[in-house]
């Protein structure tokens, strides 16, 4: 992948373990963990990782997001010494800045393998897709330092699992195998180590397929729509769906399919 050099937003660049690169001809953005060899994600490193993911948002070149690693090991978690360092204020928001993924409009995608613990598991559950290798190993290992997840992963993990997994994986710090958490749910595939970086391609591919309105909409109404009721949810995808009648994509899509060609999407 190339780097594109019109990449000038201050976010994006000067970044403390991590660095993003940008390939507007597949309007794609990779968000690079970079820290060997575990991939520590520092405390700072948290707060410039929010705004990495709302620059990206903003950025027209940009359709699919990737969120993977340098090395064997995604990340083995936070900076434990951090944690004692960091002020009240800052630890109160680390859930925000760890939860960047899930607010940002565009899908993501997290590309997981080897150890995924901690924090690198919680941002990897803020994101759309997870991706796992077979060497991916997920946990969530706070109790051996006599704390809980303080970044969304309990949470978020209860709604994907239940309380009853959950409970063994937070209270037993248990971790969790690629094709175990392909099993419970958690990963959207699970593949061969040396076929990650194709199965993430291909599925970037895909969604770019798509039309981006589409996608934004998909993606905000279903967020949305987690904790509401059934009646609730059903009367809010019928607003969106009301509301995407009206977008140009959905013509080209209906026109596109009556002519028998692919559609040219252009997120309007």
């Amino acid at each position: 992948m190339t780097t594109d050099p019109q990449t000038t937003d201050p976010r994006l660049t000067n970044l403390d373990g991590f660095r993003v690169e940008i390939d507007a001809e597949r309007a794609r953005a990779d968000v690079i963990l970079a820290r060997p060899p575990m991939n520590v994600i520092a405390m700072p490193q948290r707060d410039e990782i929010r705004k990495v993911f709302e620059a990206l948002d903003e950025d027209a070149r940009v359709r699919v997001i990737v969120l993977r690693a340098e090395g064997e090991h995604f990340s083995s978690g936070g900076y434990i010494k951090g944690f004692l360092e960091a002020s009240p204020e800052h630890v109160s928001k680390l859930a925000w800045n760890i939860a960047a993924p899930a607010r940002c409009s565009k899908p993501v995608i997290a590309a997981n393998r080897g150890y995924t613990f901690g924090v690198g598991f919680e941002i990897s559950l803020a994101c759309d897709f997870r991706i796992v290798s077979e060497t991916c190993r997920y946990a969530l290992p706070e109790q051996k330092l006599g704390q809980i997840p303080g970044s969304g992963g309990s949470a978020r993990l209860q709604k994907i699992v239940g309380i009853t997994r959950t409970k063994d994986i937070v209270m037993r710090s248990k971790r969790i195998p690629g094709r175990q958490a392909l099993d419970w749910g958690i990963a959207t595939e699970c593949v061969p180590d040396a076929e990650l970086e194709a199965a993430v391609d291909a599925l970037v591919e895909e969604l770019r397929a798509f039309s981006p309105i589409a996608q934004r909409t998909a993606k905000k109404l279903l967020n949305d729509t987690e904790d509401a009721s059934l009646s609730i949810a059903i009367e809010l995808e019928g607003h969106c769906y009301s509301r995407l009648r009206q977008a140009d994509d959905f013509r080209e899509g209906v026109e596109a399919f009556h002519e028998k060609r692919a559609p040219r999407f252009t997120g309007s």
